[in-house]
Formats: structure tokens, sequence, C-alpha cells
């Protein structure tokens, strides 16, 4: 059978979160042509495989593509987020995309979608065309790519359902993943959840949520992370005041131990346990409330991560405590914010999605489709989108926020994009409006925190090296 030949300006592989993010941009803004190609049977990504009690960690008002709302913008009024902007479920988010592609994307007649298909690469002898297959039917196509090829599967998000663990686990071993949680015909004697990530919280509140007695849950956790306070997260002007306070305690800290104190009394950081200084920073978001119902569980294992579960042993990194008969162990260790090498975001003829803002994918695919259409070289749009790797450890936070902070200070030059963020509502936050003036009269301020930030990260590999 022939392959089938296409022309476009734009291929996009991957219609998950950042693929569809970019793709809404870049129509709404350009009158391009563009094919979508999905190895799943809808859009959305891992959401599609994702476990069915998964909601948003940080507001739906956020989150999706930047034309069309998630949610209605409502404000819980019972549970553990109550008071706060609504959090969007699993199922909630895939009608979500389903409708941006049936309705907003495919409706303009510039867009192509194929899912369930693989995409091959690019054929060998011609460099201008790309090659993909069905899974379903076999048929090939082969895409003339007038523009470039966009890679939204680069940040390789998984969850545990996508992956076995890393871990061995003898035969006997009752292990799951949190998709199979709700199936549950009948009681284990005890529960022990393997991970301290997003999944891992969202497991140990669901099964309290559901009545589970603390005392029949063990937490594996290989490292205690900083959590942000959700109510710092919300839309509106307080991020504003956030970033106020985070500067003050930066400004205020000579030591990064004072530094965390200082975020940890202001609230913008929290902990599990006051009694455990964390060594992770993976920007999980927790309500206080969530906090509260995590903090009941009292069989916290801090031995490192799992190599092995047998019937009668756990072994860990740095020890081997005994297994409890009959434990249902769910893996929650998939690592859905894999740290991933950073590569320009522009080169030639392809686009690799990566964030710009730490811990923002959606954001970050739109801004760079905004760029891509509204500026002419790469060297600008790199310029104004340079990526930034997800944080993992405790002095990534340093990092992190000073990436935020250059972020500002390059965005609020160019008053074109500036206008731009001001309508874009998924950066979640209002940039201030500066005049010329105004602006470098804050390059100093921005200097001395960036000046701040470095010598923390140049303490924290003294005391390293020392050690």
């Amino acid at each position: 059978m022939e392959p089938t030949a296409l022309e476009v300006d734009y291929l996009i592989v991957g219609a998950g979160a950042m693929g569809m993010a970019f793709a809404d941009t870049l129509i709404a803004e350009t009158d391009a042509t563009v094919a979508i190609v999905d190895r799943y049977d809808q859009p959305g990504g891992h959401w599609t495989v994702a476990y069915p009690f998964v909601r948003l960690h940080q507001p739906s008002a956020f989150y999706g593509v930047n034309s069309r709302e998630l949610g209605s913008g409502t404000v819980d009024q019972h549970g553990w987020n109550a008071g706060l902007n609504e959090l969007a479920s699993a199922s909630e988010i895939l009608a979500y995309f389903d409708q941006v592609m049936r309705r907003t994307l495919l409706p303009t007649g510039r867009v192509s979608y194929f899912p369930k298909s693989f995409y091959d690469g690019p054929d060998p002898q011609r460099p201008d065309v790309q090659r993909f297959h069905s899974t379903v039917s076999g048929a090939a196509f082969e895409v003339t790519v007038k523009r470039r090829t966009v890679d939204a599967t680069y940040m390789n998000v998984t969850v545990p359902a996508m992956v076995p663990p890393k871990y061995e686990v003898a035969p006997g071993v009752r292990l799951i993943t949190p998709n199979q949680l709700p199936a549950l015909q009948d009681q284990p004697s005890h529960y022990t959840v393997v991970g301290a990530g997003k999944t891992g919280i969202d497991a140990c509140l669901w099964l309290l949520s559901r009545g589970t007695d603390p005392a029949d849950i063990t937490w594996i956790t290989p490292r205690d992370s900083w959590m942000i306070d959700r109510a710092h997260t919300q839309p509106g002007d307080s991020y504003l005041e956030t970033e106020a306070a985070r500067r003050e305690a930066v400004a205020g800290a000579d030591t990064v131990q004072e530094l965390f104190a200082r975020l940890e009394e202001r609230g913008l950081l929290l902990r599990l346990s006051p009694d455990v200084t964390p060594t992770a920073y993976r920007c999980a978001t927790v309500a206080r409330a969530e906090l509260e119902q995590l903090r009941r569980i009292g069989d916290v294992v801090r031995h490192g991560r799992v190599k092995r579960i047998d019937e009668n042993a756990i072994e860990l990194d740095q020890a081997t405590i005994p297994a409890r008969a009959g434990t249902l162990y769910i893996d929650c260790t998939a690592d859905g914010l894999e740290r991933r090498p950073t590569v320009p975001v522009f080169d030639q003829t392809h686009i690799t999605l990566q964030a710009v803002v730490p811990c923002q994918q959606v954001f970050s695919a739109a801004l760079i489709a905004h760029v891509e259409a509204g500026y002419a070289d790469d060297d600008t749009r790199n310029a104004l989108c340079e990526p930034s790797q997800h944080p993992d450890s405790a002095l990534d936070w340093i990092q992190f926020f000073g990436d935020i902070q250059e972020r500002v200070v390059r965005w609020t030059a160019d008053p074109a994009l500036l206008e731009w963020l001001g309508t874009c509502r998924l950066l979640g936050r209002r940039l201030p409006e500066l005049s010329p003036e105004q602006r470098t009269a804050l390059l100093p301020m921005f200097q001395a925190l960036k000046l701040k930030l470095e010598q923390f990260l140049q303490q924290a590999d003294v005391v390293a090296a020392v050690n």
C-alpha cells in the first residue's frame, strides 16, 4: 500500500497537554496548517491512562489551553480543598481536551488529527518529509512539513500504569497501581503506599477519604519534600504578594537553612513533619487540610528507595524492614516530572516543547507557540523561551525561583509580549506593567536577588564538598 502524502506547515507529535496548548495558540494566532499525530485514542496524553481519582494539584483556572476555560471558575465549598479554586478531575480534563479538539481545532479546517498513530521519524532520504503510521489499520503517511516538526513528547510524563516498578517484586506479593484501587472488592489487612510524590500523596488521601484507619497505612517516602501551600497558587493578584514574600525571604536570609526557615515561616513552603528536614522539592501542592490528613499517617518509612519486596521483608537503600502479612502494596513511583536535560526549544526545522517556567508546562507550550508566531528569528525566540529543568532537590527551589525572576526581567522588557501575557489565563499571575524608568529602577533589585541565589548555591556546594 502506497503511503498517503500530506503537506502541512507544522507536524505536532503528541496530543497531550503541551501539544494541545501549543496547537491552540498557534492556530489562534496564525493561519498555519497543522497535523497532530498521537499514540492514544483521544487527546490528553498521560491523562488517558491516569488513575481515575486523580485531580489537578493546582487550580483548573490556569490549566488546559489558552482559548477555552477549564471548569466553571468556582470555589470549592466542601472537602479538603474548601475555600480554594476548583481542581479538575481526570474525567473532566479528558472531556475538556476532547472538546478542544472537536470544537476548537478541527472546525478551523486547518488541523488534521491522527489518533492511534506512531511517529516513525524523518525519511532518511528527504529530511523535510516525516513519516507515521496508524497502529490500527497499518496505513502509512508521508508528511511534507513546510515549517517545523514539534516534539510534544520530550518531557516524557509517565504515570504508574505506564511503567513497571523499578524494584523487584517477589511472587506472592500483591502489588497494584493506583488505577486499580477503586475496583478493589476485598479489604486487605494493611496498605503500603510506595512513593512520596504527587501520586503517593493522592493514594494516601484517597485511602483516608474512604475511611481507612491511618494505622492501617504505611507510607514509604524515600525523601521528604517541601510542598507548596495551594492557597498561594490561586487566581488573581495573590501571586504578586507571594512573589514579593519570596523575594523578602531570599533577601533576608544569610544561609540556605535560614532561607528555608523563612519560606516556611511565611507559609510559602510546607513539610510533612516538623522533625524532618526535606531534601526534595518537586512542585507538589497541597491544601493545609490535606496536609493535616497526611500527618495522621504515623508509619512513615524513611530509609531510601525500595529495592525489593518479598513476602517477609522490604529491602530499601538504607535498611531492611519486616513486611506485614496480607499487605497490599500500591506503586506510586513513576516519575511524572522527570528531570530531562534541556535543549534549545527552537532549532531550525524543529521545536522541542519544554517547561519555560518550571512545573508550568501548558503555559510554557502556549508561550512557545506565541513566540513562534510573533518573532522573526530563533535567537530571539530562544532568548524568550529558555527552558528550565523540573526541580528535584530542595536546593532546586533556589534555581526554580531564580529562573522565574530572570523570565520576569526578560519579558517585562518587551511591551508586546507583556501585553500578551496579560491576556494569557494559563500564566496564573499578573506581571507588573512597568514603564522603562520603573524597570530600570528595579533591575538592581533583580540583580541583587540573582547574586544572593548564586551565593546560596555556592554555599551548598561547599557543604557538599566537606561532607
